[in-house]
């Protein structure tokens, strides 16, 4: 990671470093319980309790209880899972190829509190203030415009999020009720924006708590150490 260093002034490099070593323990994990199961599968080692655990859960397409105890919350069937893992794998990648991406994909972090606060920390050093008294302010892009091609001056980009009995209108630019047989719907990317003692309006607002599962659990917060 010599292409990253610490910065003070870019805490983006240091969420990167540490989104790296999370996913290379996890994918470490995986390989070498895969490797042992072969070996046991071919004699040439003792079939372990926890192999055949591992087997059972594999052949019923579940995620094994070796490798969730490593990884990031997830609802997801072992094979979605791996197909959500490549994704993440190859967005962690294509940020260490090309450099920080203009748009975060949210749900691709490892520890998506530690890019919230990275992103608090960066306002707070370019404008030489406490990050206590920084909260994010929100701006739903509208979802005609084209991807941003840039980083936003300050905050950043992010997309991943979806809504559960509700959508985004793109019209009103406001959350609308569900369109029948929905319960899903995918949100325009959002610019997260740092702002120094922020009043919250007391009208026009909803606070929509953001889960990083459907079972609600894990709720995300912008400033967690």
């Amino acid at each position: 990671m010599e292409k990253y260093p610490v910065k003070y002034e870019e805490s983006m490099n240091t969420v990167l470093t540490q989104e790296v070593i999370r996913y290379n323990k996890l994918l470490t994990a995986i390989r070498s319980s895969l490797n042992e199961m072969l070996k046991a599968l071919k004699g040439l080692v003792v079939m372990s309790q926890a192999l055949e655990t591992m087997v059972d859960s594999l052949f019923k397409n579940a995620v094994p209880d070796l490798w969730a105890s490593k990884a990031y919350p997830s609802l997801k069937p072992l094979s979605s899972w791996v197909t959500d893992l490549i994704a993440r794998v190859a967005f962690i990648q294509k940020w260490i190829n090309l450099g920080i991406p203009p748009v975060f994909w949210i749900s691709g972090f490892f520890f998506p509190q530690g890019f919230l606060t990275g992103t608090l920390q960066n306002y707070a050093r370019a404008s030489s203030i406490s990050i206590d008294v920084i909260t994010f302010d929100f701006e739903v892009l509208s979802k005609s415009a084209s991807e941003p091609r840039s980083r936003p001056e300050n905050g950043c980009y992010i997309r991943g999020l979806f809504v559960e009995g509700a959508r985004w209108s793109a019209d009103r630019h406001e959350l609308a009720e569900s369109k029948p047989k929905e319960l899903y719907t995918d949100m325009p990317i959002i610019w997260l924006k740092p702002t120094a003692n922020r009043v919250k309006p007391e009208t026009g607002i909803y606070d929509c708590p953001v889960y990083k599962t459907l079972t609600r659990a894990g709720m995300l917060r912008g400033h967690i150490t």
